[in-house]
Protein backbone atom coordinates (compact mmCIF):
# COMPACT_ATOMS: atom_id res chain seq x y z
CA UNK A 1 0.00 0.00 0.00
CA UNK A 2 1.35 3.44 -0.87
CA UNK A 3 1.89 6.04 1.80
CA UNK A 4 -0.29 9.12 1.60
CA UNK A 5 2.63 11.47 2.12
CA UNK A 6 6.38 10.96 2.26
CA UNK A 7 6.48 12.27 5.86
CA UNK A 8 4.08 9.58 7.07
CA UNK A 9 6.15 6.92 8.78
CA UNK A 10 3.56 4.15 8.88
CA UNK A 11 1.30 2.39 6.45
CA UNK A 12 -2.35 2.94 7.42
CA UNK A 13 -4.47 -0.19 7.78
CA UNK A 14 -7.57 -0.49 5.67
CA UNK A 15 -10.48 -2.90 5.71
CA UNK A 16 -9.03 -4.48 2.58
CA UNK A 17 -5.94 -5.74 4.42
CA UNK A 18 -5.64 -9.50 4.40
CA UNK A 19 -5.73 -11.22 7.78
CA UNK A 20 -2.90 -13.45 8.80
CA UNK A 21 -3.82 -16.63 10.70
CA UNK A 22 -2.82 -14.91 13.94
CA UNK A 23 -4.75 -11.67 13.36
CA UNK A 24 -7.79 -13.59 12.11
CA UNK A 25 -7.76 -15.76 15.23
CA UNK A 26 -7.49 -12.69 17.47
CA UNK A 27 -10.31 -10.91 15.65
CA UNK A 28 -12.61 -13.93 15.93
CA UNK A 29 -11.70 -14.33 19.61
CA UNK A 30 -12.65 -10.69 20.15
CA UNK A 31 -15.97 -11.17 18.34
CA UNK A 32 -16.77 -14.31 20.34
CA UNK A 33 -15.82 -12.48 23.53
CA UNK A 34 -18.45 -9.86 22.76
CA UNK A 35 -21.07 -12.64 22.55
CA UNK A 36 -19.74 -14.55 25.54
CA UNK A 37 -22.19 -14.83 28.38
CA UNK A 38 -24.88 -17.29 29.29
CA UNK A 39 -27.77 -15.10 28.14
CA UNK A 40 -26.41 -12.83 25.40
CA UNK A 41 -27.32 -15.09 22.47
CA UNK A 42 -30.79 -15.70 23.91
CA UNK A 43 -31.29 -11.94 24.20
CA UNK A 44 -30.08 -11.43 20.63
CA UNK A 45 -32.38 -14.10 19.21
CA UNK A 46 -35.31 -12.44 21.00
CA UNK A 47 -34.43 -9.09 19.41
CA UNK A 48 -33.69 -10.28 15.85
CA UNK A 49 -36.09 -9.16 13.14
CA UNK A 50 -36.23 -5.53 14.23
CA UNK A 51 -38.11 -6.23 17.46
CA UNK A 52 -38.34 -3.43 20.00
CA UNK A 53 -38.84 -4.93 23.47
CA UNK A 54 -39.23 -3.44 26.91
CA UNK A 55 -37.14 -4.77 29.78
CA UNK A 56 -40.20 -6.54 31.23
CA UNK A 57 -40.95 -8.18 27.86
CA UNK A 58 -37.40 -9.56 27.74
CA UNK A 59 -37.86 -10.84 31.30
CA UNK A 60 -41.03 -12.66 30.23
CA UNK A 61 -39.35 -14.06 27.11
CA UNK A 62 -36.46 -15.43 29.21
CA UNK A 63 -38.15 -16.51 32.46
CA UNK A 64 -35.09 -18.16 34.02
CA UNK A 65 -32.90 -15.02 33.92
CA UNK A 66 -32.69 -12.73 36.94
CA UNK A 67 -33.28 -8.98 36.61
CA UNK A 68 -29.71 -8.30 37.65
CA UNK A 69 -28.25 -10.64 35.03
CA UNK A 70 -30.55 -9.33 32.27
CA UNK A 71 -29.56 -5.74 33.06
CA UNK A 72 -25.87 -6.68 33.15
CA UNK A 73 -25.96 -8.55 29.83
CA UNK A 74 -27.94 -5.75 28.15
CA UNK A 75 -25.43 -3.16 29.41
CA UNK A 76 -22.55 -5.17 27.96
CA UNK A 77 -24.32 -5.59 24.61
CA UNK A 78 -25.07 -1.87 24.59
CA UNK A 79 -21.45 -1.02 25.44
CA UNK A 80 -20.29 -3.18 22.53
CA UNK A 81 -22.66 -1.41 20.11
CA UNK A 82 -24.86 -4.45 19.46
CA UNK A 83 -27.98 -3.30 21.32
CA UNK A 84 -29.44 0.19 21.63
CA UNK A 85 -31.30 1.32 24.74
CA UNK A 86 -34.06 3.90 24.40
CA UNK A 87 -35.18 5.71 27.57
CA UNK A 88 -38.46 7.62 27.44
CA UNK A 89 -38.75 10.58 29.86
CA UNK A 90 -41.95 9.61 31.62
CA UNK A 91 -43.19 8.29 34.95
CA UNK A 92 -43.03 5.36 35.42
CA UNK A 93 -39.82 5.06 33.37
CA UNK A 94 -40.11 3.29 30.04
CA UNK A 95 -37.01 1.64 28.56
CA UNK A 96 -36.92 -0.29 25.30
CA UNK A 97 -34.17 -2.28 23.63
CA UNK A 98 -33.51 -3.12 20.01
CA UNK A 99 -30.58 -4.25 17.91
CA UNK A 100 -28.42 -1.70 16.17
CA UNK A 101 -27.94 -2.17 12.42
CA UNK A 102 -24.57 -3.72 13.24
CA UNK A 103 -26.20 -6.05 15.78
CA UNK A 104 -28.89 -7.04 13.27
CA UNK A 105 -26.16 -7.87 10.73
CA UNK A 106 -25.04 -10.61 13.11
CA UNK A 107 -28.14 -12.68 12.28
CA UNK A 108 -26.81 -14.19 9.00
CA UNK A 109 -23.53 -15.13 10.69
CA UNK A 110 -25.38 -16.95 13.48
CA UNK A 111 -27.66 -18.61 10.92
CA UNK A 112 -24.56 -19.82 9.06
CA UNK A 113 -23.17 -21.18 12.30
CA UNK A 114 -26.42 -23.12 12.88
CA UNK A 115 -26.26 -24.54 9.35
CA UNK A 116 -22.64 -25.52 9.91
CA UNK A 117 -23.66 -27.33 13.10
CA UNK A 118 -26.51 -29.15 11.36
CA UNK A 119 -24.12 -30.37 8.64
CA UNK A 120 -21.96 -32.20 11.19
CA UNK A 121 -21.34 -35.74 9.93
Amino acid sequence: MARTHEKVSYTPKSKDDVYTPQTAALAVEHALGMLEGRWKLTILFNLFGGKLLRFSELEQAIPTISQKMLAQQLRQLERDGIVRRIVYPQVPPKVEYHLTDWGQSLCPALDSLLQWLEAKP
